[in-house]
């Protein structure tokens, strides 16, 4: 049996990434808006750290517990649950209520969208703290932490921050307030630590599936970079110099950069 505190732990751990996309919408005290440019970099920034914590931490790891196929099994899975989820929403009626209504509906789909991505993100939290109070760790609070979820926590959360920027602009425009911004923004990744915790349970119960949760983890994320992120960060540039590629590519670049040195320590 795990004991209920273990799951208290994994539960605080998927908490502070979602509060670390509350963050993103602090420029905003000190800012009226973000550039276009800035809105790309951001966009890429996020879809560095993503991607290269899928490959060097979930994927890597899940090779050492499974075999290639469990892998791919799994991301075909996450990529699945993605589109799904993403449909439904797209499909979803919407009552704008008091505002007009083509800005309330991209509203609430940017927030769903990104509410929805949220679960997979805390589930990757989740599965990496499979070793939990096993032996290779690091001694945290009173429990053996696996270096792989100090990594993957340590990745969301920081990648959490461009997308609560993301989750603010149209929030801004829309004339909310700050503090609400703050509300949404955390709003949006509150189910990551439902996801961490139900992912946890899982493979604690269920060892054998570990290599699939990884892929699963992996691939929900990586799929959402490029169907999610990427064309959003395209569309944001098409008016900046060679449609803002450049800029998008140095994001990139900086948040790999950011996560790969971390994955080998």
């Amino acid at each position: 049996m795990v004991a209920l505190d273990a799951f208290a732990f994994v539960f605080v751990a998927g908490l502070i990434t979602a509060l670390a996309t509350g963050i993103g919408a602090l420029p905003f005290f000190f800012f009226e808006s973000i550039s276009d440019r800035g809105n790309v970099a951001l966009w890429g920034f996020a879809s560095g750290i993503m991607v290269a914590a899928s490959l060097f931490g979930l994927v890597d790891e899940g090779l050492a517990e499974g075999t290639p196929v469990e892998i791919g099994i799994g991301m075909l899975a996450g990529v699945a649950l993605v589109v799904l989820a993403h449909d439904v929403l797209m499909d979803a009626e919407i009552d704008p209520k008091e505002y007009e209504e083509a800005d309330f509906k991209k509203l609430v789909l940017i927030l769903g969208v990104l509410t929805v991505h949220s679960f997979p993100e805390g589930v990757a939290v989740g599965v990496s703290f499979a070793d939990l109070g096993l032996e290779g760790g690091t001694q945290l609070l009173g429990f053996t932490v696996p270096l792989l979820a100090v990594f993957m926590t340590l990745a969301i959360s920081i990648h959490n921050v461009p997308e609560g920027t993301a989750i603010s602009i149209p929030l801004r425009a829309m004339g909310v307030s700050k503090w609400k911004m703050v509300w949404w923004a955390v709003f949006s990744s509150l189910p990551q630590p439902i996801g961490a915790v139900v992912a946890f349970a899982f493979v604690r119960y269920a060892r054998e599936f570990l290599p699939y949760g990884f892929g699963f983890a992996a691939g929900a994320m990586i799929y959402l970079v490029l169907s999610e992120f990427i064309p959003e960060a395209l569309e944001t540039g098409a008016d900046l110099p060679r449609g803002g590629k450049p800029v998008l590519a140095g994001g990139i670049a900086l948040g790999a950069l950011l996560m790969v040195p971390l994955a080998y320590l």
